[in-house]
């Protein structure tokens, strides 16, 4: 097997950098959009809450797989072509928006209403208290999910190899279909991934400590 790893490291060198690319990638930009659905989830507005609820039905309630196939396969037959890494990155932001923006209004809501309320009686609007008080808590209240949503999405660009983008699990199918060694390519391919978790494990760990020492 290791032989084998050594014939392969220059592509699982570009492969690893594609799939920390499209997990580290679609995550930010699922955060920011996660945040405005999860604000819009809390908002008096009722339309903003409806429309927001119905993006987190959408996206949570079908299958990952299914809402690349449709960017990348669906689109073009309303003219618009997006080439395989976008489109991957535009599926994975818009999932993990959608259970993001639950993990980011969970945070939020579990800060004690007491809060609001004594920012109130000293003067500060909605949004002074939403951005100097409550968010900086429901962040940290919402750490652990976060992180695991992180790991989580990390494996799921595996199903980028489906519409041809060459990460860790399209290079261990390429790899196995021409040396007939499919068996070691996946363990190694498994192994590649687990590393990765495991220092976004540590990662997560070392934030919570951190902030927890910090608001003691």
């Amino acid at each position: 097997m290791i032989d084998l790893f050594v014939r392969a490291l220059p592509l699982l060198e570009k492969a690893v950098v594609v799939t920390i690319g499209l997990g580290i990638g679609s995550f930010v930009l699922g955060s920011a959009l996660g945040m405005l659905i999860a604000l819009a989830r809390i908002s008096d507005a009722r339309p903003l809450r409806w429309l927001a609820f119905a993006y987190v039905s959408v996206f949570r309630g079908t299958p990952l797989l299914i809402q690349i196939l449709l960017i990348y396969f669906g689109l073009p037959n309303y003219g618009i072509t997006i080439d395989p890494i976008p489109a991957a990155l535009l599926a994975l932001t818009l999932f993990s928006a959608a259970y993001l923006s639950e993990n980011f209004r969970s945070g939020i809501n579990a800060v004690d209403r007491g809060q609001w309320e004594a920012a109130w009686s000293m003067g500060m609007g909605y949004w002074k208290t939403l951005w100097r008080v409550i968010l900086p808590q429901g962040l940290r209240i919402a750490i652990p999910p976060v992180g695991s949503r992180l790991i989580a999405l990390m494996k799921d660009t595996s199903l980028a190899s489906t519409v041809t983008v060459v990460e860790l699990t399209r290079v261990a199918d390429q790899l196995g279909a021409t040396t007939f060694r499919y068996m070691d390519m996946f363990i190694i391919v498994g192994t590649i991934y687990w590393v990765i978790n495991q220092l976004l494990t540590l990662l997560q760990t070392w934030l919570e400590e951190k902030l927890s020492r910090r608001y003691q």
